[in-house]
């Protein structure tokens, strides 16, 4: 067989408005893992059906986990804007980018007792993370860190008397309040031997129907500096795949990743081994984006909107 029998071999199903093939899409799977942003919602507007499809799932007994890359907030925060936005939601169905880091940090990575803080470029999502694993941290939302660098900044920097020697990490995530005093830091805290993880590589995040600066806009600069990528611990890292796995206890090949990115979404889902991954239209992909023997990334099926499930 050929790559072009095989690529149309998976060519992927389009399902709305196709009741009996939704019906047997969904009865494949007993845990759905979703994506927030772009899937469920825009901004702060929740899709329309949103609310019903995971109603409809949960009726049906299947398991319902929101697995977002968005690091600016931390699972409750997640918890309480499902709940504001009309979806039943407990913390522990969220795993987020922030937490996937966390857990990274406290239980797999090997840092020196005399190393043990974090050294944050984001939100305070990654700081309640950190937390919650009992992980010291510098930086993040401190307001002492969003000013102008200034000349004697420079010379306490590079002299190293304005770093602190207990920072064995440098985690950087979406940062609102993103500055050259932070970048800088950051990369003489690398160069002195710091771990460079990411939260994620998002190159964008949709908000208000548009695209907006990600994650992986933030740490950009680092990367260009460095002339290396960071550890990236969100999709479609496989580490939150395992750590995910690890949590929930379920059969992979009875799980389906839902997303609206080829490159991070479908990715995770297809690199992870999961039995299914669905694309919607509502966020980043495009629908022919995987069309072509070129394609790499192919979704199992794709709906114009998660609302369409419902038949």
């Amino acid at each position: 067989m050929g790559p072009h029998s095989k690529l149309m071999e998976v060519e992927p199903k389009y399902l709305t408005g196709d009741k009996e093939a939704i019906e047997g899409f969904i009865k494949r799977f007993d845990v759905f893992l979703f994506d927030c942003d772009g899937v469920l919602w825009s901004g702060d507007h929740v899709f329309e059906g949103t609310v019903e499809t995971l109603e409809m799932l949960r009726s049906k007994g299947k398991q319902v986990v929101f697995v977002t890359n968005n690091s600016t907030k931390s699972r409750e925060d997640y918890r309480t804007k499902l709940t504001s936005m009309g979806i039943p939601a407990s913390a522990e169905e969220v795993f987020g980018s922030s937490y996937s880091a966390a857990i990274y940090i406290s239980r797999i990575l090997n840092r020196p007792p005399s190393q043990p803080t974090v050294f944050v470029i984001g939100e305070s999502g990654i700081e309640t993370e950190l937390s919650s694993e009992s992980i010291p941290y510098i930086g993040g939302s401190d307001p002492s860190f969003r000013r102008t660098i200034t000349p004697e900044d420079y010379i306490s920097i590079a002299s190293g008397e304005a770093l602190d020697p207990s920072v064995g990490v440098v985690l950087c995530g979406l940062d609102f309040n993103i500055n050259y005093l932070k970048l800088s830091l950051a990369y003489h805290y690398i160069q002195r031997g710091a771990v460079f993880l990411a939260t994620n590589n998002d190159s964008t995040l949709p908000s208000a129907n548009k695209l907006f600066p990600g994650a992986g806009a933030i740490v950009a600069p680092l990367v260009k500096m460095l002339g290396r990528e960071p550890t990236a611990l969100g999709k479609p890292s496989q580490a939150m795949m395992d750590a995910i796995e690890g949590k929930f206890r379920f059969d992979r090949r009875r799980a389906c990743m839902v997303g609206d990115r080829l490159d991070t979404d479908i990715k995770f889902g297809v690199e992870g081994g999961l039995g299914g991954t669905l694309a919607v239209l509502t966020g980043v992909i495009k629908k022919g984006e995987w069309e072509g023997e070129e394609a790499k990334l192919r979704p199992m099926a794709y709906v114009d909107r998660l609302g369409d499930l419902m038949g």
